[in-house]
């Protein structure tokens, strides 16, 4: 696959002139196009380059046509102006967040229907929202906000087992983590599958839902690339933990995915609308709204919610089909959203729209997980409702480097030592998931000791991921 990848030469070639643009089109290249050859990936970034107006709207390239797409002169609608200081957000272990997402979040404060904010310490750029940031708004959701991978959410299912019970029988779940789960796009797990959402009446409320319909039978159950990861290990459960459960330590099953294809069609759909009815200036373009009063607003808030509801049922399928595999079953379970948006009252006394674009649900008393890397603690939380905070919390440490950062300053043989070492077995996955890619976890937990309280952790033995 070497051969296969871009490098910053090959750009040069078709005349990509400045860093930004390198660096989105490896990390997009990377992450999303890595089964088809050096000759389609250029060809690809060619046509973005040449022709970006028609990519604007895609919400893997958009981000990237953004960069060579000169701004049209808007004649039919007035563009809507920016406000012209931004609004103030709570930042959160704001020496862990880079300037450039810190910008971004400035930015969104800026939009006219932005009421409240927060950077989580995890928080990294991303497209339109950093990662990692909460937004509150008045009567509009922004498809971006949420993000291409609705719902993405973490889930774990805890067993009444010892966790040595891993270490006496590693083939056998090897093999399961193997042969019923899927990782990637498209595909699917080729087992008989079936879960209540799919009969859900929803799917027959818009032409794009009925079509969908399809790709959420086939993908039930099966994960994404990049980050996203099944695996088993030892959770650690402290005194008062409100799982019901003793202190002490237990066998774990941990996954991290979202909605799908079906998410992210929705998404690119409405994220379209948006952009077309809420004319913003060029660099604010993803901050693209719908008016919860208009019909595509209240298209997009049942279809996200579907999602929503989608990803949640993937996860319960993964659980389940690994679970009745192996012949144990869960006594306990914690999952959270981090890719959302909720209509929540606390805040203000009015109800708003609280997008949460990779941060954890943290209102007082409820449960979440925060995972670390392949090879670190995770923790299990509990909100403390901390309004500052939008009642959030992080989603995960937070990247510090680029995947093709981390491909560039790592090796295989230095990932298989560091796994080695804390005796994790890994199937699939790269060194662009490699733990030197992520913020430290405990240093991102302390700069947020007012959000959330820990009451257990996490630790990977077993890990499934994508090739890479």
């Amino acid at each position: 696959m070497g051969n296969h990848k871009i490098r910053g030469k090959d750009l040069k070639i078709i005349n990509y002139k400045t860093n930004r643009a390198k660096s989105l089109a490896i990390d997009i290249m990377s992450m999303h196009y890595k089964h088809i050859s050096k000759i389609e990936k250029l060809n690809v970034l060619k046509a973005v380059k040449n022709n970006p107006n028609e990519y604007l709207d895609d919400p893997i390239l958009g981000v990237l046509a953004d960069e060579f797409a000169e701004k049209e002169q808007l004649k039919a609608k007035e563009e809507i102006q920016l406000l012209r200081g931004s609004g103030d957000f709570k930042v959160f272990g704001r020496k862990h967040i880079s300037s450039n997402a810190y910008r971004q979040m400035e930015l969104a404060m800026s939009l006219p229907i932005a009421e409240k904010g927060a950077l989580m310490p995890d928080a990294h750029m991303g497209y339109g929202l950093p990662i990692g940031a909460v937004l509150a708004t008045k009567n509009a959701v922004i498809p971006y906000g949420v993000g291409v991978d609705i719902g993405c959410r973490m889930s774990l299912s805890v067993f009444d087992i010892q966790p040595e019970y891993l270490k006496r029988n590693r083939y056998q779940f090897k093999m399961a983590l193997k042969e019923k789960t899927y990782f990637g796009s498209g595909g699917s797990l080729n087992i008989q599958q079936q879960h209540e959402v799919l009969d859900r009446q929803e799917f027959g409320y818009t032409p794009l839902l009925k079509q969908l319909h399809s790709k959420a039978v086939q993908q039930l159950g099966t994960s994404g690339s990049g980050n996203h990861f099944v695996e088993f290990g030892e959770v650690e459960l402290q005194e008062n933990n409100d799982l019901g459960m003793p202190e002490g330590k237990y066998l774990g099953l941990l996954s991290h995915s979202g909605s799908r294809g079906f998410g992210a069609a929705i998404a690119r759909h409405y994220t379209g609308l948006a952009r077309n009815q809420c004319l913003l200036p060029r660099q604010a373009q993803h901050f693209a709204w719908l008016d919860m009063n208009s019909d595509e607003g209240q298209e997009y808030w049942l279809s996200m919610n579907l999602a929503g509801d989608y990803a949640k049922a993937c996860h319960d399928q993964i659980h389940l089909n690994l679970s009745k595999h192996l012949g144990i079953e869960a006594i306990a379970r914690v999952e959270n959203h981090h890719n959302f948006a909720w209509k929540e009252a606390g805040l203000t006394g009015e109800e708003l729209i609280v997008h949460r674009k990779g941060a954890t649900p943290a209102a007082k008393g409820e449960l979440g997980i925060i995972p670390g890397s392949m090879a670190t603690d995770g923790y299990i939380v509990r909100g403390k409702g901390e309004s500052s905070g939008l009642f959030s919390a992080s989603h995960g440490a937070g990247r510090k480097m680029s995947r093709a950062q981390a491909r560039n300053s790592y090796t295989n043989s230095a990932l298989k030592k560091v796994l080695s070492s804390q005796g994790v077995t890994l199937i699939g996955g790269g060194v662009d998931e490699a733990p030197i890619a992520y913020k430290d976890l405990n240093e991102v937990m302390a700069s947020q000791k007012d959000l959330v309280d820990i009451i257990g952790k996490f630790t990977p033995k077993m890990v499934i991921m994508d090739k890479g």
